[in-house]
């Protein structure tokens, strides 16, 4: 009785000493500090973008709202420019527009992606040579082209934020198709999937239950390298006048200031706020992406 107590107690005092997963993710936030830069900087547009949300009138984002050309001031942080649009209002739904283009474009492309990668790896064949093929012929086309082109092509009056969207996922599937190929081509060939197999488990159920758990490091990935993908295709459209032009996105605002002569006629508070709000969205999503790469990744990954 004595040594079953004593067994029963180290037991538990095992189980109890097992760092939970919060813990273990913030040895590897500590550990991995370009990953912790970047999700605090991304917490901190997600406050600024969330309380902004309840604080602003979205009206002001807009033309002819408020008095135009103000510098930064008690009432208009971020000034106002040329067309009557309170910049503080306008960064605020700026930012939520292009995350909503970030997060439709990169779920839909790394969706697809996945899909078609397992499709492609895990019952090879014809569809894998079929998909294959696409993909090496489209991957060599310049996906900036082709966005620019059918964005040029689309009348200005009806293009939205998910008109961008669907522009800037267009080609956004490759990537992921190829590296959830390459690691489902990997992962297929392990002794577990072959022991599953072996018990009469079907290959739907191979996918979901064995395969799939194990990639979901390389999911999340190549998802934030979609999104930054999709943030940054939908900034430089928008440079170039190609953006849903009424809506206040970013790279909409920054356009404006450069159609209209901001800096040549002392307006400089104009492209200051969005060219900054944009630089800190793509380096939170750009280290982020690096952080999951190197959790997905064993042969990068650091150690303690």
């Amino acid at each position: 009785m004595t040594t079953v107590t004593a067994t029963s107690s180290a037991i538990a005092d095992t189980s109890m000493e097992q760092p939970s997963g919060l813990t273990l993710f913030l040895r590897y936030l500590n550990r991995n500090r370009g990953l912790a830069v970047g999700v605090v900087i991304l917490i901190a547009l997600v406050l600024f973008t969330v309380i902004g949300l309840m604080t602003i009138n979205p009206k002001q984002a807009y033309p002819l709202s408020v008095a135009t050309k103000q510098p930064p001031s008690l009432k208009y942080p971020f000034g106002t420019d040329f067309f009557g649009r309170n910049l503080l209002a306008a960064m605020v739904v700026g930012m939520w527009q292009t995350a909503v283009i970030g997060v439709i474009a990169g779920g839909l492309g790394t969706l697809i992606g996945v899909v078609l990668g397992f499709t492609s790896a895990y019952f090879g064949g014809w569809i894998d040579s079929t998909i294959r093929t696409i993909c090496q012929i489209l991957t060599p086309i310049p996906v900036l082209l082709i966005q620019v082109v059918v964005a040029g092509s689309l009348d200005k009056r009806d293009v939205t934020i998910f008109t961008m969207a669907l522009i800037v996922v267009m080609l956004a599937w490759m990537g992921p198709t190829l590296v959830i190929r390459a690691q489902v081509l990997t992962m297929k060939e392990r002794q577990f999937v072959s022991v599953a197999k072996l018990s009469g488990v079907g290959d739907i159920a191979i996918i979901f239950k064995e395969i799939l758990p194990n990639l979901l490091p390389f999911i999340a990935a190549a998802f934030v390298g979609q999104v930054f993908s999709a943030v940054f295709a939908s900034f430089y459209l928008a440079v170039l006048g190609l953006g849903p032009l009424r809506e206040p996105l970013l790279g909409n605002i920054i356009w404006a200031a450069q159609l209209q002569g901001a800096f040549f006629n002392g307006w400089w508070w104009w492209p200051i706020a969005p060219s900054v709000g944009m630089i800190l969205i793509l380096a939170s999503l750009a280290l982020i992406n690096m952080g999951l790469d190197e959790l997905a990744n064993p042969r990068v990954r650091r150690t303690e």
